[in-house]
């Protein structure tokens, strides 16, 4: 396992990729930062963090996914393996907010970011990038966030988390390579943020809307019943939940 640190950086995403491409990578190799200036988030959004505080990284990961259709298998691999990871640390009513958010009761401490390329040989290389709120205890604008050190009161060793993240991803990652990926989902959904909980949301035309959430299809939309008995799909720019 090989692990690079680094003390700051535009983007460990970034840095991976352009790694990547310039010289052959191990599989499962990670980037470490103290420091991101220019941390990414889903839809363009970016990632605040105090410096030396949390845990910011990215993971290569190839040779897992076999073709498209496999895309969101990954996305679910990597969701529970944090989630697993953070239940060790005894972190109090977490679950996955759709896509690959992990929550903490209605707080937001972790987000995740894949970046997916096809490759040439029609291989699929895909580079992770996690950021996880460790020890970080003031979120300012920022009302919905939280760390772990705030939910469960106590500090947490950064190396001891980021390696145990590593370790279980590549378990999880072993259970799509062996064609056993419908294990991952059953987790996924057990743990998915306000499943079958009546709830507003909101479309990308801000028209608010009441719907349960039922599941997430194995292309990455999520599956809402709505008020007139019919079940439509969104994608990730389509749909918000509001609470």
């Amino acid at each position: 396992m090989s692990i690079i640190k680094l003390s700051a950086i535009d983007s460990t995403n970034d840095f991976l990729k352009d790694l990547s491409r310039n010289q052959s990578v191990d599989n499962f190799t990670a980037v470490v930062a103290q420091k991101q200036t220019n941390g990414k988030g889903q839809m363009g959004a970016t990632w605040q963090s105090e410096e030396g505080k949390n845990l910011i990284m990215s993971i290569l990961i190839k040779d897992v996914l076999q073709n498209s259709d496999e895309i969101f298998h990954l996305n679910v691999a990597v969701a529970l393996s944090i989630l697993q990871v953070l239940e060790d640390f005894n972190i109090p009513k977490l679950s996955v907010k759709w896509p690959n958010d992990i929550m903490s009761d209605h707080k937001k401490i972790c987000g995740i970011l894949i970046e997916n390329s096809f490759k040439l040989d029609t291989k699929i290389e895909s580079v992770v990038g996690i950021g996880l709120n460790v020890n970080q205890r003031k979120f300012d604008d920022l009302p919905k966030a939280s760390s772990m050190a705030v939910v469960a009161e106590n500090e947490f060793d950064l190396d001891l988390i980021l390696n145990k993240i590593i370790f279980q991803i590549k378990k999880n990652c072993s259970w799509i390579l062996s064609n056993q990926s419908d294990k991952l989902w059953q987790e996924y959904h057990k743990h998915l943020f306000k499943i079958n909980v009546p709830m507003a949301f909101e479309d990308a035309n801000h028209n608010k809307f009441m719907g349960i959430i039922k599941g997430v299809s194995t292309d990455g939309r999520i599956q809402v019943l709505l008020e007139d008995n019919s079940v439509k799909n969104f994608g990730i720019r389509e749909f918000q939940i509001l609470f």
